[in-house]
């Protein structure tokens, strides 16, 4: 079964927490601190397999999760870092962020590894807070939460030469008289419903691959059928075979199918509906007239597309076309056909700037990344602990902010969830 969508749910690793604790041994009267740190949380990686071509792994197994860090132990033992976890996917796989749909990662090269999240840092230890005034604190740093957040993983095949036009058009039969590929054919519509790929060689030995992309109808681009999720797989390819009808057969009218079918590319991406095409006008063996083809070779003159008569049962034809195809491809350059705009790499890097302050009735609430973080590091217990957190809090500039913001003397003041009275 070919599958080229599926949703995940990823989590990095979160980091050990640092220890507190204290020398302890015999003739030692006052052992310093010597709690160790916690260990990194593990990284989630996405790499390339390029023995797989479906996402169908990811039907049954929809939860990743990277291991944990350990945390620190006495006499400045570190905690083990947690392990990675690598997750495989076929080539030409686009990850995506869930809730924003923007795109952080494009894996569409052999031997691709991508770092999507990192693990989180592990907290330090007692042993880093001792000053000359501050001898033995009896706090540490907790380990950073990892990031966790579901993806959306969707396929789109890597291929140099895209077989579009509407159902029962002859696509199939074209990729299977061209190619070792053997996609299912017979006459009724929407016999192809999953792509096909075959690689195509001339005469003399030039290559490239070709992907059989299922009839194109109507509406697609909006989702009709299974239109946008077709339309998908055009957009990795550099060039276009636009194959129709000619024939008559079936009442079909050539140039209103070649409009509809440009007109569902330019809707679905403006980008593609400029992407270079050769109309293929297949089955010339089985014309009525020509007065279709002709009005088809009127419109691909008025816009300067090259046209070609073949029949795919045939054989006629197709030599002439395959030899043009090789020509096209090496004078077209390999872009890059998925720009990732805006590419968002999560990371746990500290942000000063990083919380917010609002006031609401009574109160005035101090909230955020950054603040939350330093709420894991510090125990509200200790008052070695509370003058670290106070401290930091003036270094973060929330001192500053809340003056700004108009705090008076006796004002509470919460901290994430914590309160306490202001002053100055």
């Amino acid at each position: 079964m070919f599958v080229d969508y599926a949703k995940i749910l990823v989590k990095s690793g979160d980091g050990g927490d640092g220890a507190v604790s204290f020398r302890r041994e015999k003739y030692v009267a006052a052992g310093g601190p010597d709690g160790g740190d916690g260990g990194k949380g593990g990284d989630v990686y996405f790499v390339v397999d390029p023995n797989q071509n479906t996402l169908i792994d990811f039907r049954f197994k929809k939860k990743f999760k990277a291991e944990n860090g350990k945390n620190g132990e006495g006499n400045h033992k570190y905690g083990r870092g947690g392990e990675d976890i690598y997750i495989k996917v076929p080539i030409g796989t686009i990850i995506k962020e869930a809730d924003t749909g923007k795109i952080i990662a494009d894996l569409s090269k052999p031997g691709q590894k991508e770092l999507i999240f990192p693990g989180g840092r592990g907290g330090k230890g007692n042993s880093h807070f001792a000053t000359s005034t501050r001898q033995a604190p009896r706090f540490s740093q907790g380990g950073e939460k990892g990031i966790e957040k579901e993806l959306i993983l969707e396929l789109k095949l890597l291929a140099d030469v895209g077989l579009i036009g509407f159902p029962n058009v002859g696509k199939s039969t074209f990729l299977s008289r061209t190619t070792s590929a053997r996609p299912k054919i017979a006459d009724y519509h929407f016999t192809t419903l999953e792509p096909n790929l075959g690689v195509v060689k001339n005469a003399y030995g030039a290559s490239f691959v070709i992907a059989d992309i299922p009839g194109i109808i109507e509406g697609a681009s909006n989702g009709t059928g299974l239109g946008i999720q077709f339309l998908r797989h055009i957009e990795r390819t550099r060039l276009l075979l636009h194959v129709i009808d000619v024939s008559g057969i079936e009442g079909r009218n050539a140039v209103e199918d070649f409009n509809i079918i440009n007109n569902e590319l330019k809707s679905y991406s403006e980008k593609l509906s400029t992407r270079k095409q050769i109309i293929v006008a297949n089955k010339i063996d089985a014309m009525q007239d020509e007065k279709n083809y002709k009005e088809l070779e009127k419109l691909a003159n008025k816009k300067n597309i090259e046209i070609f008569r073949i029949s795919a049962v045939t054989g006629e034809g197709i030599r002439e076309l395959l030899d043009r195809v090789v020509k096209v491809l090496e004078e077209l350059p390999k872009e890059e056909l998925v720009e990732i705009q805006d590419r968002k790499i999560y990371t746990l890097k500290e942000d000063e700037e990083d919380f917010t302050i609002v006031k609401e009735k009574d109160m005035y609430v101090v909230d955020g990344p950054a603040v939350q973080r330093l709420m894991r590091r510090v125990n509200l217990e200790d008052n070695e602990s509370m003058y670290y957190f106070q401290k930091c809090l003036a270094e973060l500039g929330v001192n500053d902010k809340l003056k700004q913001a108009g705090v008076k003397e006796g004002d509470t003041v919460k901290v994430v969830d914590w309160e306490l009275e202001w002053y100055d």
